[in-house]
C-alpha cells in the first residue's frame, strides 16, 4: 500500500530523517555543549543550571562509576523524580559506557526486585526517598552500588530531602560522587548507534514487566523524527520547555534529549500532582512547548491560578501517552487558543510513531500522521493488510523501533511480524489524509493517565490476597484518568474479607496508579468451555 499521510505533510516536513546523524545521544549532548555552554539546560526549585554546568557534573558521574568498576554495556538503574539529579546522572551513565535502566520512583518492593533482577543491574542510583523499597529487596539482586539522591543535588542547593532507609549502610551520597568525580578523568566510550541507551520496562503476559532494549540509535531516531515533524517547535537556542512527564517514562526522556539537540531551557517539575506547586513553576516562564497527558492537562485548564500564567510565548500542547478527550482539548483551546496536539507512541518505539502535525488547527480526533522515516500497516488476523478504510493491527517498521525485549525470545517472536513489523496490539483505521484512528486494542492492557496497567500483574496481586479463590481485572472509562481498574474476585470458601481489605492489600503490591479502584465480588467468574475467564464478558457488567 502507498503511505496516504505523505500527502499530508507540511512542505517544510521531511519524509524521511537521518537516524545515523549522530553516533549516540552523547554525541548530541556534546554538540550541544559546544554551541549553548552559558546557556540555562535546566530550570528546577527556581535555580537553573547551564549546559556547561550540567556537563561537568556528568562527567564527575562517569569518572566516578569506572572507578567504582562500571564498564560498557553494564546496566545501571535509575530511580529519581524530575530534579537536577536526573540529568546528571543520565549522561554519566550513558558517558560511562553503560545502559541506563529507568525505574519509577513510586514502585514497590516486588517491582523494583524484577527490574533489578531482570536487567542484571549492579549499580543503583535512587532517589532518597524510595530508598526503604530497595532496602526491603536489596539482599535479593544483584546491587552492589548504591548512590543515593537529595533533591538538591547537582545544583548543590541544600534543600530537605527524605532519610537515606539505616539498612542501607553501604550507599554513597551523589553529593560525594559529585565532589570525588570532580577529581578523576573519565576515559571516553567510543559508543555506537547500537549500543544500548536504555532499559524502558513495560507489561508482560504472564504479569512480570519485559525490558525493552532502547538502542543510541533509537533514541538519535526519535529525536530527529520529532524534530522534524514539527520543526516550528524546534527554533535553535528559543524554546523554553515544561518537563512534567516523569523521565523515568519514554515519552519524558525522548523529549527531553530532543530540546537538549535544539539548546532549549527545559523547566523540571518534580510532582505534577502539586497544581500549586506545578502553576508556581510555570507562571513566569514563558514556556513555548508542554507536553503531557490528558489528566494533567485537564486539571491545569480547571485550576483556579491558571489565568497567573504567561502564555505570551506558548506555541503547543503534545498529548501522548493515553487518548486526548475532546472535552478537555476544548478547555485547553479556551485557554491558549489551540487545541492540543495528540500523538501515539509506545516504549517499544521509544516512543513516538504518530503527532498531529502543526498546520492542523482542528480537533482531528486522531493520533496525527506517521512521523518521518515512519511505515505503518494494518494486518488482519491472518496477517494480511486490512483494505483501503478497514481496520487492523497497526504493525509499525522505523528506526525507532526497539532491537527487542531483554532475555525474551518468546516474547521477541510474538512482538514482530515476519517481515520485521512491530505489533502493537492496537488496531486502528487510517482516515482522510492518512490520519491515524485507534478504535480498539487487541490486548487487555489498561491505559490510567498514561500509564500502562497490564491485568495479569494486577491478578497476580490479587490472588495473592488470603481469601481470593480467584479474580479478573478489567479496565473501566474514568473521566479523568482515562480509565481505571477494576477487579471481579471470588471469596475463598469461608473467607469474609473485603473490598477494602483487597485494596489494602495491592498498595503494598503495587504503584498506585495499578490499584484497583474498585473490587466487585461474584460467586463465579465468566469462563470459556477450557476455563479461560473471560475478561469481554466482565466488561459487558461495567
Amino acid at each position: 500500500m502507498t503511505k496516504p499521510w505523505l500527502s499530508t505533510y507540511s512542505k517544510n516536513v521531511p519524509q524521511d530523517i537521518d537516524a545515523d546523524a549522530f553516533p549516540s545521544t552523547i554525541a548530541i549532548v556534546d554538540e550541544a555543549v559546544a554551541r549553548f555552554a552559558d546557556k540555562p539546560a535546566f530550570e528546577c526549585f527556581g535555580t537553573t543550571m547551564s549546559y556547561a554546568e550540567i556537563d561537568r557534573a556528568s562527567r564527575a558521574v562517569a569518572g566516578w562509576l569506572q572507578k567504582a568498576g562500571v564498564r560498557r554495556g553494564d546496566r545501571i538503574a535509575l530511580m529519581c523524580p524530575n530534579i537536577f539529579a536526573f540529568p546528571v546522572a543520565m549522561l554519566g551513565i550513558l558517558r560511562a559506557g553503560a545502559a541506563q535502566v529507568n525505574v519509577n520512583p513510586l514502585y514497590t518492593p516486588r517491582e523494583l526486585g524484577h527490574q533489578l533482577n531482570d536487567a542484571g543491574a549492579e549499580t543503583i542510583l535512587i532517589f532518597s526517598g524510595s530508598t526503604p523499597v530497595l532496602a526491603e529487596v536489596l539482599e535479593s539482586t544483584p546491587i552492589r552500588n548504591i548512590v543515593t539522591i537529595d533533591l538538591g543535588d547537582g545544583a548543590g542547593l541544600d534543600i530537605p530531602s527524605p532519610s537515606v532507609d539505616a539498612r542501607l549502610t553501604g550507599a554513597t551520597r551523589l553529593a560525594d560522587v559529585l565532589a570525588e568525580g570532580a577529581d578523576q578523568d573519565f576515559i571516553p566510550v567510543d559508543l555506537n548507534g547500537e549500543d544500548i541507551n536504555f532499559f524502558q520496562y513495560t507489561g508482560g503476559t504472564t504479569g512480570l514487566s519485559k525490558g525493552a532494549v532502547l538502542t543510541h540509535r533509537n533514541i538519535v531516531a526519535n529525536s530527529a523524527q520529532f524534530a522534524s515533524f514539527m520543526p516550528e517547535l524546534h527554533e535553535t537556542g528559543e524554546e523554553i520547555v515544561v518537563l512534567a512527564l516523569p523521565l523515568y517514562h519514554i515519552f519524558g526522556l525522548m523529549v527531553m534529549i530532543a530540546y537538549i539537540a535544539s539548546g532549549a531551557k527545559q523547566v523540571m517539575i518534580p510532582d505534577p500532582r502539586n497544581m500549586d506547586a506545578f502553576i508556581d513553576a510555570i507562571r513566569d516562564t514563558k514556556f513555548s512547548v508542554i507536553p503531557g497527558v490528558n489528566t494533567m492537562f485537564q486539571a491545569l485548564a480547571a485550576h483556579p491560578r491558571i489565568g497567573e500564567v504567561d502564555l505570551s510565548g506558548y506555541k503547543v500542547a503534545i498529548g501522548g501517552g493515553a487518548a486526548v478527550i475532546r472535552a478537555t482539548s476544548e478547555k485547553w483551546k479556551a485557554l491558549t487558543g489551540h487545541h492540543i496536539k495528540e500523538g501515539y507512541g509506545l516504549s517499544e518505539t521509544s516512543p513516538v510513531l504518530c503527532l498531529n502535525p502543526m498546520n492542523v488547527a482542528d480537533f482531528t480526533e486522531t493520533c496525527g500522521l506517521p512521523v518521518c522515516s515512519t511505515d505503518i500497516k494494518l494486518l488482519d488476523d491472518d496477517g494480511n493488510e486490512v483494505p483501503e478504510g478497514g481496520e487492523g493491527e497497526i504493525c509499525a517498521a522505523g528506526p525507532q523501533i526497539m532491537r527487542g525485549y531483554w532475555n525474551n525470545d518468546h516474547a521477541n517472536l510474538a512482538a514482530f511480524t515476519p517481515d520485521g513489523y512491530f505489533r502493537t496490539g492496537d488496531v486502528g483505521t487510517f482516515i482522510e489524509g492518512g490520519f491515524l484512528k485507534i478504535v480498539d486494542r487487541k490486548k487487555d492492557m489498561i491505559l490510567v493517565s498514561g500509564f500502562n496497567v497490564y491485568p495479569n500483574e494486577v491478578e497476580a496481586a490479587v490472588t495473592a490476597c488470603d481469601g481470593i479463590a480467584e479474580c479478573a481485572c478489567i479496565g473501566v472509562p474514568n473521566e479523568k484518568s482515562g480509565e481505571t481498574v477494576r477487579v471481579y474476585a471470588v471469596r475463598a470458601k469461608g473467607a469474609d474479607l473485603s473490598e477494602a481489605d483487597v485494596i489494602a492489600h495491592c498498595r503494598k503490591e503495587l504503584a498506585a496508579y495499578k490499584v484497583p479502584k474498585q473490587v466487585t465480588f461474584l460467586n463465579t467468574l465468566p469462563k470459556s468451555n477450557v476455563g479461560k475467564i473471560l475478561r469481554r464478558e466482565l466488561r459487558d457488567l461495567t
